[in-house]
C-alpha cells in the first residue's frame, strides 16, 4: 500500500488548485467558508462552471463525456475544491443517478439524460424514502402500474432534499407485490413537471426549507423511462447507494471545517484551554484516520487489487465526524452559539449578533441539521450490521 502521491499527481493537484482559484466566485466561497446559506443560483452557478469545463461529472469515464480521471485524481479534485470553499456538488445527478444510467440504462437513455446532468442544466432529485420506509427501504409502497406504453404512479416520497428545485426525479417504485419485497421494485425516471406531482416543503427547526414531501397522483410516466428491467430496481438501487454512502463520508469537507473550528475557537478564546484543544486534536486524528481509509481504497483501486467493501464504514465514520465538529463549534461559541437569527445566516447581514461575532450565527442550525447524518443514506446501526456481515464475516 502506497499512500504517497506521485510527482504527476502533485502537479495535477496544483493545476486543479490554480483553476479553482481563478474560476470559483469569491462571493460563493465566502459563504461556504462561513457556513452561510447557499441559494439555488449559488449551487447552480458553480455546477455550470464545472459543467462548462467538463468537470461536473468528474468521476465519469471519457466514453460518457467525463475527464476519465483516476481514483486518486478524483480525490485530489474533491480535496482542492472543498478546501477552496467550493459548494459541494449536488450529488443526485452527477454522482448518483448518472452511474446507474451509464451501467444499466439503454444507449437512448444515456444520450437523452447524461448531457443535461454533465452541463449542470438539469436538477435531479432522489425519490427513495417514504413515510415508514427509510432504513427499511424495501418496504416502500409507491406504486407504478403498467398501462400500455406508460406507467401510472401513485404514492408519496419524503425527505426529498432540495426537491423544490427538481426538474427530474429518479424513483424507486413498486411494480409487483409477489415474492420478497426487494424483487418487486423498479427504477423509474420521472419528470417532476408532470401533472399530478405535488412538492410540499417540510420546514426544519431553524425555519429552513431543505427537504420536502412529494406526492404522486396518477402521474403518467412513459415506459421508456424505466431503467433496465422491471422488478430489477433493487439491484440498481444498491449500485447507487454505494456512491451515496461514500459521498456522505466527505473527508475533504471535514478537513475544511476543522480549520473553521480552530478559527472560531481562537476567536472565542477557548483554543488556549488544554482540554478543549485535546478535543480538537482527537477530532483531527479521526479525520486523518478517515482520510487514510479513503487512501487505502484509492491505493487498492490504482494497483488493481480488490478493494474492501468499505462504503458503509466510510459513511459511519464520516457522519460521526460531521456531528462531532458541529458539536465542538457549539461548545467553542458557548451561550452565544445558541441564538437563532435566520437573517444572520445570509451574506451581507448588517445586524448585531449577540456576543459580537457573526461567525457564531449558523452554529446551532448546523448542529441540529447534522443530527440527520447518522440516519440518512442508511442509518449507522443498519450499516454496522451490514459491515459485520459482509466485511468481517
Amino acid at each position: 500500500m502506497d499512500l504517497s502521491f506521485t510527482p504527476e499527481e502533485q502537479q495535477f493537484r496544483e493545476e486543479i488548485r490554480a483553476w479553482v482559484k481563478e474560476n470559483l466566485p469569491k462571493e460563493i466561497s465566502t459563504k461556504v467558508h462561513n457556513a452561510l446559506e447557499l441559494t439555488r443560483d449559488d449551487m447552480q452557478t458553480w455546477a455550470k462552471i464545472l459543467g462548462k469545463k467538463g468537470w461536473l461529472g468528474y468521476g465519469w469515464p471519457k466514453e460518457f463525456g467525463g475527464p476519465g480521471w483516476t481514483a486518486v485524481q478524483r480525490h485530489l479534485f474533491e480535496e482542492e475544491t472543498a478546501l477552496a470553499g467550493a459548494p459541494r456538488i449536488v450529488p443526485f445527478g452527477p454522482v448518483m443517478v448518472a452511474p446507474v444510467i451509464m451501467a444499466f440504462g439503454s444507449p437512448e437513455q444515456q444520450k437523452r439524460f447524461l448531457p443535461g446532468i454533465a452541463s449542470g442544466e438539469v436538477w435531479w432529485s432522489q425519490g427513495y424514502s417514504e413515510p415508514g420506509s427509510g432504513s427499511d427501504l424495501a418496504s416502500l409502497k409507491t406504486k407504478a402500474e403498467r398501462q400500455g406504453d406508460k406507467y401510472i404512479v401513485n404514492g408519496q416520497k419524503t425527505w426529498t432534499t432540495l426537491g423544490q428545485y427538481g426538474d427530474w426525479m429518479f424513483n424507486l417504485v413498486r411494480t409487483s407485490s409477489e415474492g420478497k419485497p426487494q424483487t418487486g421494485i423498479s427504477f423509474l425516471l420521472l419528470d417532476m413537471k408532470s401533472p399530478g406531482v405535488t412538492v410540499r416543503p417540510i420546514k426544519l427547526l431553524d425555519g429552513g426549507h431543505e427537504v420536502n414531501e412529494v406526492f404522486f397522483d396518477n402521474v403518467e410516466v412513459p415506459a421508456e423511462n424505466l431503467i433496465g428491467e422491471e422488478n430489477k430496481g433493487w439491484t440498481y438501487a444498491k449500485h447507487l447507494l454505494s456512491h451515496e454512502r461514500t459521498n456522505i463520508a466527505d473527508v475533504n469537507r471535514a478537513k475544511r471545517e476543522l480549520e473553521r473550528l480552530k478559527r472560531i475557537a481562537k476567536t472565542e478564546g477557548v483554543y488556549d484551554d488544554a482540554r478543549f484543544r485535546d478535543e480538537i486534536a482527537k477530532l483531527e486524528v479521526d479525520i486523518v484516520a478517515l482520510e487514510m481509509m479513503v487512501l487505502r481504497v484509492l491505493s487498492a483501486a490504482t494497483s488493481g487489487k480488490n478493494s474492501l467493501d468499505v462504503a458503509g464504514l466510510l459513511k459511519i465514520r464520516g457522519s460521526e465526524i460531521q456531528q462531532r465538529y458541529s458539536e465542538l463549534m457549539m461548545l467553542a461559541g458557548g451561550p452565544y452559539a445558541l441564538p437563532l437569527i435566520r437573517e444572520a445566516m445570509a451574506a451581507g447581514w448588517q445586524g448585531n449578533f449577540p456576543g459580537g461575532n457573526p461567525a457564531l450565527a449558523p452554529l446551532s442550525s448546523t448542529f441540529f441539521n447534522m443530527r440527520k447524518t447518522t440516519i440518512y443514506g442508511g442509518s449507522n446501526e443498519v450499516q454496522r450490521n451490514i459491515v459485520a456481515q459482509t466485511v468481517l464475516g
